[in-house]
């Protein structure tokens, strides 16, 4: 594995997510932030961590059906939400963002429980194998079309715990 984005950067970079997120909802009441299971995580735990605002923090689980060569596979939520988001202010916090086709599948969903706003914090981001337009509010890091692993990230269930972003050869 080659370390693309080292644990220090890591650390440097959430907590400069934190402290701007911070200031972005220093008026807002009612801030709920809904970690993707099962990848975010750790990017969730760290960054809520860094955050001087209060929030309550729920989870949501989906699961992506189809193959590297069929990314318009099926998604399907596998552990709804235990919070009402009705009139409340969303962040919605993903690991990666690449296709774009599971997050809009997931904003579509939320938005028919009518959030006050609903916005978006992706640890990686891939906007090169976009194919659905989605909007990110807020990331991590940019990277090229690659697989990754480490921070979350994982290849059928191994090695979300790396303390860094490798690239899986």
């Amino acid at each position: 594995m080659d370390i693309l984005i080292t644990e220090e950067e890591i650390n440097e970079k959430v907590a400069q997510l934190g402290s701007l997120i911070s200031q972005d909802y220093a008026q807002v009441r009612d801030l709920v932030i809904v970690a993707v299971l099962r990848g975010s995580v750790y990017f969730a735990v760290d960054l809520s961590r860094q955050l001087s605002i209060p929030f309550t923090l729920d989870f949501i689980g989906i699961s992506s059906y189809g193959t590297s060569s069929d990314p318009l596979g099926i998604v399907r939520i596998t552990k709804d939400l235990d919070t009402n988001i009705a009139q409340k202010n969303v962040l919605l916090i993903e690991d990666i963002v690449d296709t774009g086709l599971t997050l809009n599948y997931l904003l579509k969903n939320l938005r028919t429980r009518n959030p006050l706003s609903l916005r978006v914090c992706t640890f990686l981001d891939m906007p090169g194998r976009r194919i659905a337009p989605v909007p990110v509010d807020y990331r991590g890091f940019e990277m090229e079309n690659c697989f990754v692993v480490g921070y979350g990230l994982d290849y059928n269930g191994r090695y979300r715990n790396l303390k860094e972003i490798a690239a899986l050869k």
